[in-house]
């Protein structure tokens, strides 16, 4: 009988009914390598033992995740990489709000200019040619033609 990765990482005989055999393949030995470093192979056990048989995939999985995020960040772990994610989220959500608020205030600006008597109809006709339109849709999509930005992130309006 092939020994487990993790009976063959602790130089044991692997038993037929080894707890480990199902879950550490003696073709993954690093898989319980860092899952012993991390927390112990007494405490793997126990740990194994109290979740029902048909969680201890998932349970096997959490625990190999949790032990490499360990090793990677031994202060933080997980939460660290829970922290960094929620933040970039957050820095995306923020990036999202101004860009939906720049398409606004261009839609705003464009229909009280198509709307306005004041404004000739050469003028008008420059946004209509232009296809202004693709800046101010209703659709949230990325239809945006960025190459006629301004590097500060505005479209240019001005005649060439």
């Amino acid at each position: 009988m092939v020994p487990c990765g993790s009976c063959k990482l602790l130089r044991r005989r692997c038993r037929k009914d080894c707890i480990f055999a199902p879950y550490f393949p003696s073709n993954q030995p690093q898989k319980f390598a860092i899952v012993h470093k991390v927390y112990g192979a007494s405490n793997v056990t126990k740990m194994l033992q109290e979740v029902p048989h048909h969680q201890r995939v998932d349970a096997v999985n959490s625990l190999v995740y949790e032990a490499n995020a360990r090793w990677r960040d031994p202060v933080y772990g997980v939460s660290g990489t829970v922290t960094y994610l929620q933040n970039q989220v957050s820095e995306l959500q923020t990036q999202l709000a101004v860009a939906e608020a720049k398409i606004l205030y261009f839609q705003m600006k464009y229909e009280s200019m198509m709307l306005s008597p004041e404004i000739d109809t050469d003028e008008k006709s420059y946004f209509m040619q232009n296809d202004i339109s693709q800046y101010i849709s209703h659709d949230t999509s990325n239809n945006v033609n960025h190459n006629s930005f301004h590097k500060d992130g505005f479209p240019s309006f001005s005649n060439h």
